[in-house]
């Protein structure tokens, strides 16, 4: 009689440690399948049945529906090249050669995946709109206010993420941490 106060506290240190371990696991991570190549976060098994149960978890949590191998793969970035997070007050300027595609898109969303700007306002790229220059194939500038050429609107959200997704790619089966991505620099901060 006397052991079952103890017995009873160590359950309930034992359900509180795990059931919060789990709850950081899904909240702030993508699973054990997550490679992490610069700023860019990729999960290519997350719309396949080989997907590890965190990132199964990760996925119903949110409400996103992965890309299967063979539609594509998307790369989601928190932070910028220098490992800093992204925070939408920010300019960012993202440069360089996306991987191979047949079409892709280029967003920016709130950390909980919900669009940083109203309806109506341009949410995102695709490869098709984008303005191209003969040094840099990509160059777009995400910031709060209107700039010339390829702007993408942040909103001014301080909690932002960038997403890039690559459909119909060859790169969904061959990613590894020597892909070459576009890099993501910050460019002024109020």
């Amino acid at each position: 009689m006397r052991a079952l106060p103890g017995l009873l506290l160590a359950l309930g240190i034992g359900a509180v440690t795990g059931l919060g371990l789990t709850a950081l696991s899904v909240g702030r991570s993508t699973g054990a399948g997550t490679l992490r190549i610069g700023p860019w976060l990729a999960t290519p098994k997350a719309g396949t049945p080989e997907a590890d149960p965190y990132a199964r978890a990760v996925t119903a949590r949110l409400g996103t529906l992965p890309l299967a191998l063979a539609d594509g793969l998307a790369l989601v970035a928190d932070q910028d090249s220098s490992g800093a997070a992204i925070d939408g007050r920010c300019t960012y300027r993202i440069t360089g050669s996306v991987p191979p595609a047949r079409f892709w898109t280029l967003s920016a969303a709130r950390a909980d995946f919900a669009p940083v700007v109203e309806e109506g306002l341009r949410q995102g790229f695709t490869s098709y709109e984008i303005v191209r220059q003969a040094d840099a194939p990509t160059d777009v500038v995400v910031a709060p206010e209107a700039r010339a050429g390829n702007w993408l609107p942040s909103g001014g959200v301080p909690d932002m993420r960038l997403i890039l997704r690559l459909y119909d790619t060859p790169v969904a089966t061959t990613i590894s941490a020597a892909t070459v991505l576009p890099s993501i620099s910050r460019v002024s901060c109020p």
